[in-house]
């Protein structure tokens, strides 16, 4: 169980921050980046329930209730990254590869009724496909640098973790699709409509 009683430490003002383990990074380190970029998917999502529950004409009951299991996934995963793995340290919270599976199936789901494209998708339609869309980009983003992170030495990020962000953008372009009247509303791209 997390308990914050105190919600200012001073300690960042060095211009540091604890990772889960306790060791200090530089608030610009990439590790620090990729779990904050996480967060900020997250709150994007955040944004995207918030219109979900206020539009009376979208069938939201369903994504909403998967959007909040993705949301506690970021955290796992935000906690996952915030603690790298060591060889002969214990094991703490990880992304699991059922949580992976999950996600493909509430995409699977979600794209059954949906028409095939026929060109790209550009952000719009209702609040909340433009929401899921923006949610899209920082996950991209995200995924990005934990990509990176991944590349360099000692710097483990599990293959897991990669997999849920790389799916998890996949589920928001196919979701904005569902909320946008299974694709009817679509915006779609016209290339060089403004030549």
């Amino acid at each position: 169980m997390v308990v914050l009683n105190r919600i200012y430490t001073r300690t960042g003002d060095d211009g540091t921050t604890a990772l889960g383990s306790g060791e200090r990074r530089p608030k610009h380190d990439l590790r620090i980046g990729a779990y904050g970029t996480v967060d900020e998917t997250n709150a994007a999502i955040g944004i995207v329930r918030l219109h979900l529950s206020a539009a009376s004409n979208l069938p939201a009951s369903g994504l909403d209730a998967m959007l909040g299991l993705i949301q506690n996934d970021l955290f796992d995963l935000g906690a996952d990254l915030a603690v790298p793995q060591r060889e002969g340290k214990a094991e703490r919270l990880r992304v699991l590869s059922s949580q992976v599976e999950r996600l493909e199936r509430d995409i699977d789901a979600l794209n059954a009724p949906l028409a095939p494209l026929t060109s790209f998708v550009l952000p719009g339609g209702t609040p909340a496909a433009a929401y899921l869309h923006l949610a899209r980009t920082i996950c991209r983003r995200a995924e990005r640098m934990m990509v990176e992170l991944a590349a360099k030495p000692n710097e483990p990020v599990s293959d897991a973790a990669i997999q849920y962000m790389n799916r998890l953008s996949d589920f928001l372009f196919v979701a904005s699709r569902s909320v946008n009247n299974n694709g009817a509303g679509d915006v779609l791209w016209v290339p060089g409509q403004n030549r």
